[in-house]
């Protein structure tokens, strides 16, 4: 069953849409603005509406409205769902407004929400993909280190690819370090802004295939040996991050339960851009926080 939280006045076409898919899982569609409907004994949560940046807004009003919408929706969490509820919170900035949602849902475990930067790590796979030549899926271990935003550092230092059915490192197999170094990550950085340039809207198939590839992920694990980039609350890991943020890193998932990849040799280059990802969180973290409590 789904539980769509719209307003029903806007819900009519959304119902239409899910039914016309005829999709076999689906079993139901109840649309509701009601929390106690949309929240109630939830076994997964998207959290996709937030509220956009508009035209001559300062980052910290922005910051603002969405921690009013992520309070709320962590709150409704706490009071209506399953403590065994997966949290995926979608809606920019993402990282930040999950940290408030689980902030506002003590009772949950930290570990149960994620925000989305599998749409990222896609973007990065297929980038290494179409530079050497071969299908997307001959490309794996790519990680997105910290923010979906402009600042988020797409490594491939530990990617394989499967050349024509030889594996080697990404970075044998592109043979071009100044792109990798360059081109490669500015271009998986600035990628939404570069679809609503395109568009005049923000990524919308993309986005709705990293979704699922994300919740499947958790519901039914990664492959052996290989990991994704997720979203998660970072407490005492092994790569110098800051505590109590959500920063990408690489995980593997088996029984609906991440685990960070630990060990992975990190060198000056990464180190430099890793760290500034994590100030960039630091400084969202820091201002939200001062209007959690207003």
């Amino acid at each position: 069953m789904l539980i769509v939280c719209l307003p029903v006045s806007q819900s009519s076409w959304f119902v239409m849409e899910l039914q016309d898919c005829a999709l076999p899982l689906l079993r139901e569609v109840i649309p509701t603005d009601k929390v106690e409907v949309g929240f109630k004994d939830l076994d997964a949560a998207i959290l996709v509406g937030s509220m956009p940046r508009k035209e001559g807004m300062e980052r910290k009003d922005l910051l603002k409205a969405n921690v009013a919408i992520f309070k709320t929706q962590g709150e409704a969490l706490e009071k209506y769902a399953k403590k065994t509820v997966k949290v995926l919170v979608v809606g920019n900035p993402a990282n930040t407004n999950c940290l408030i949602a689980s902030k506002s849902a003590p009772s949950i475990p930290k570990e149960n929400f994620s925000c989305l930067t599998r749409l990222d790590h896609n973007r990065a796979r297929s980038q290494v993909a179409i530079r050497v030549g071969v299908p997307s899926d001959s490309v794996k271990n790519v990680i997105i280190w910290g923010n979906h935003s402009s600042t988020q550092y797409p490594d491939v230092h530990h990617a394989i690819v499967n050349h024509h059915g030889k594996e080697m490192s990404g970075f044998d197999a592109v043979n071009d370090e100044s792109w990798l170094k360059g081109d490669f990550i500015t271009t998986v950085q600035q990628r939404g802004a570069a679809v609503i340039k395109a568009r005049k809207l923000s990524s919308a198939m993309s986005a709705a295939k990293a979704i699922c590839d994300h919740m499947r992920d958790i519901w039914f694990g990664t492959p052996d040996g290989e990991w994704v980039s997720m979203g998660i609350y970072s407490t005492g890991n092994s790569y110098g991050v800051p505590d109590d943020l959500m920063y990408s890193f690489p995980v593997m998932i088996k029984n609906k339960t991440w685990k960070v990849v630990d060990g992975l040799s990190i060198n000056d280059f990464s180190r430099g851009k890793m760290d500034g990802t994590a100030a960039e969180l630091v400084e969202e973290r820091d201002t939200a926080l001062t209007f959690l409590g207003a």
